[in-house]
């Protein structure tokens, strides 16, 4: 019999393709040079959210820890990963400094509707359903970490400085650990279908809105092209 990792991991799998597909097509554009500060300046809008989504659900969790067994045994695991995640926002602005890129102007960006949709409907399945949904939502962030070997693909291919792939880079070997934390964590829990169907709606949106958000990357250079600005 499958666990209940497993049975996540096998209904991400299904989508996984379309966006290694949308990533490799990104970095395999000719303008991957100019691609690479503004994939960081966007993805600093997801990253940033970390905390504060972890935060969230571990607040609703300790809310119906009480009467509901599943969310008692979330509150320890949130609060102890919530500090892990803390400052992995900054590290993207560190590596869009070092590519030339403006930092502050990257703060005052409004994320757009595609960044908001990814993140912003986490806010509403924790809250309004279940603070399990997280965790789907983090198969997906952290289930699919940067392959070893990226920051450096990417830097070859871009031809930007070492000091630009730090936050790739880091994750390629922290994000092993957290997803063995993760699957661990999942198959713990005393999971009724319902909380295992949450937490699949809740990975496989991030995972369009994950391809959306790589499509808007490109279109945001062509934008900036059209406008006659870098």
């Amino acid at each position: 019999m499958s666990t209940a990792s497993e049975r996540l991991r096998a209904k991400l799998a299904l989508a996984y393709p379309v966006l290694a597909d949308t990533t490799a097509r990104l970095w395999a554009d000719e303008r991957a040079r100019e691609l690479y500060p503004l994939y960081l300046e966007i993805w600093h809008g997801v990253v940033r959210s970390a905390v504060p989504l972890i935060d969230a659900a571990c607040e609703r969790a300790r809310q119906l820890a009480p009467h509901d067994d599943v969310a008692a045994a979330l509150v320890p695991y949130y609060e102890h990963h919530g500090p892990e995640e803390a400052g992995h926002d900054v590290w993207l602005l560190e590596d869009l400094e070092a590519t030339g890129g403006d930092r502050e102007a990257a703060l005052r960006r409004i994320p757009s509707a595609r960044v908001a949709t990814l993140v912003g409907a986490q806010y509403y399945w924790l809250r309004h359903a279940h603070p399990v949904s997280l965790l789907g939502h983090m198969a997906v962030v952290e289930g699919y970490s940067p392959p070893i070997g990226l920051a450096d693909r990417l830097q070859a291919v871009t031809g930007h400085p070492r000091e630009a792939f730090r936050a790739i880079r880091r994750h390629e070997r922290l994000d092993i650990r957290h997803k063995r934390e993760l699957y661990e964590l999942i198959d713990s829990l005393a999971l009724a279908p319902r909380h295992e169907q949450l937490m699949g709606i809740a990975g496989l949106h991030t995972m369009q809105a994950a391809i959306d958000v790589f499509d808007e990357i490109r279109t945001s250079l062509r934008s900036r092209e059209a406008i006659g600005t870098s």
